[in-house]
């Protein structure tokens, strides 16, 4: 066994399991569960992975309406897919559930636990390596919104209230900044400057919401580019994973969240910020690919504020990463002192040369939706 798994053998009675156990490797692209792949080998040497996974209840204080969401949601895309005539073994998440019938497994430490279909023959990335590569995601995510576009939207709910209210997100920072729990504001007052000075543009959609011009839809909420496995031998996006914050939101929400961690052309922890840029062509490419699965089922309003929730997304995000740093570390997972503080600064380096290529952004956007026939 490569990775130590608590309360193995408990966990191991919980679900119905095929096979013999033969081996555990841990998955480290997340900030907030714990997810391991467990391999299972029969008497025939055939083996059948499962995707374990550890939810961190600390952060998803609702964790049986967060599973609730998910049951719902992926069993609508089992069935969009298989209307489609494509393959839900690969092309969606399915839940394992456990020998009582739960599609979860609480362990005598209260540690909460779920099994995830493998998908086989796939993988994720970190970076786009290149434009189509970001493109293929775009139309991945575009069709998990339209596949899920007559989804129920009130059966969800919120399992993180004002994940994406930015308002609310500033609410907390200022707090953060204000309480200085971990004594690092003096640390950082130039980026806290700078994201005070951006008060304004946290409280414009939110306002739409609240005036009814933007419409809620069933929305991913967290579109990094790793969500997103991709067929080994084809590089095609084939499914979307990581679905915790599936739950009401805004279609751009998804869309800038996407470009904030695609459209860079450094790591989301470079400490070299020479090497940060916000690159034009993978807003290109992505929204290419995102209007030409989603365009036609999106508002006016929805696609015209596109760019300024890249912006937005970005700013929130680097709120968040400064805000925990300064409130010591509580949420997001580090691996040294400064990550959270490294994390911040990539953010808002983005942030600013978006403001710098917001027209060039929004002439994009007409262009491809005069390609795809999208009307403003």
């Amino acid at each position: 066994m490569s990775d130590k798994v608590a309360n193995l053998n408990e966990l191991l009675n919980a679900f119905n399991f095929e096979g013999k156990l033969a081996n555990i490797n841990r998955i480290n692209d997340g900030h907030i569960n714990d997810t391991y792949v467990f391999d299972f080998t029969d008497n025939k040497k055939n083996h059948k992975k499962y995707l374990v996974q550890e939810l961190n209840v600390n952060v998803f204080r609702k964790p049986v309406d967060l599973m609730n969401n998910i049951i719902g949601v992926t069993h609508h895309l089992k069935e969009k897919v298989t209307e489609c005539g494509g393959d839900p073994e690969r092309e969606c998440l399915y839940l394992y559930p456990a020998k009582d019938g739960k599609t979860y497994f609480v362990d005598t430490e209260g540690r909460f636990w779920r099994c995830f279909n493998y998908v086989y023959n796939a993988h994720s990335v970190q970076n786009a390596q290149t434009p189509e590569i970001f493109a293929e995601a775009a139309r991945a995510f575009g069709k998990f919104q339209h596949y899920l576009s007559d989804y129920p939207i009130d059966s969800l709910v919120e399992t993180i209230p004002n994940f994406h209210n930015t308002s609310s997100r500033l609410a907390d920072f200022k707090q953060a900044v204000n309480d200085n729990k971990s004594y690092r504001a003096d640390y950082c007052r130039k980026e806290i400057d700078f994201i005070l000075a951006r008060e304004n543009d946290c409280g414009v959609l939110v306002k739409m919401i609240e005036e009814g011009k933007l419409p809620l839809r069933v929305t991913h909420n967290d579109t990094k580019l790793n969500n997103v496995m991709f067929d080994d031998e084809t590089n095609k996006a084939i499914c979307i994973v990581d679905l915790d914050t599936v739950m009401p939101g805004l279609s751009l929400y998804d869309f800038g969240d996407s470009i904030r961690f695609g459209a860079s052309t450094a790591a989301e922890d470079e400490t070299d910020l020479d090497k940060v840029h916000f690159d034009i062509d993978y807003f290109r490419a992505y929204a290419d690919g995102f209007i030409s699965t989603a365009g036609k089922s999106l508002t006016r309003n929805e696609i015209l504020y596109l760019p300024f929730s890249s912006k937005l997304m970005t700013l929130e995000c680097g709120m968040r990463f400064l805000g925990d740093y300064i409130n010591g570390d509580v949420y997001f997972k580090t691996d040294y002192a400064e990550h959270n503080l490294i994390r911040a600064r990539t953010q808002l380096k983005l942030v600013g040369e978006m403001e710098e290529a917001m027209p060039e952004m929004e002439k994009i956007i007409s262009e491809i939706c005069e390609k795809y026939g999208v009307d403003l």
